[in-house]
């Protein structure tokens, strides 16, 4: 059903600032508030996805999943019931997503630093960079994960409130 929602094609650069940009105005406004994101999700008449696909969206937590494709490509926005939030698409590289969320984190005023990066402990495929980020009294530690082939694959930015 994963497949279904992000059906891959070819990894575009402009993609993976999409994705960022739905990160940033979603998940860093609203880290922590699930309430107050899935308002701004109904706002922005994004549809809630599937059932199938919420279940394996959230892997058996409780939230909502919300489909936020555009013309720029297939996207997902995942609102736990605890807070976290998560922004995924599906064909980007992750070269073209790490600039991407960088860039968009200066550009949004957010100060962070690079925290951890190592190949994921669980997927032997996907490599982890986890940023500590803070603007105006507000902190987030935020997880970008790709896959670590050359050609691109699904890339997923979660962000958290941290205290």
């Amino acid at each position: 059903m994963l497949a279904a929602l992000l059906l891959a094609g070819p990894a575009r650069a402009d993609q993976a600032t999409a994705l960022v940009g739905l990160f940033v105005q979603s998940c860093l406004n609203y880290a922590g508030d699930p309430p107050g994101l899935r308002a701004w999700a109904a706002q922005k008449g994004l549809p809630p996805v599937p059932e199938q696909a919420r279940k394996a969206f959230l892997r058996g937590a409780p939230g909502q999943v919300f489909d936020a494709s555009d013309n720029e490509g297939k996207f997902v926005l995942i609102s736990s019931d605890d807070g976290i939030c998560a922004a995924v698409t599906d064909r980007v590289t992750q070269v073209a997503t790490v600039a991407a969320l960088e860039a968009g984190l200066r550009a949004a005023g957010i100060t962070f630093r690079l925290a951890i990066e190592r190949d994921d402990k669980s997927i032997a495929d996907i490599h982890d960079r986890e940023y500590l980020a803070t603007k105006s009294g507000r902190n987030w530690r935020i997880l970008l994960a790709t896959v670590k082939d050359s050609a691109g694959g699904q890339a997923m930015i979660t962000g958290a409130p941290s205290f």
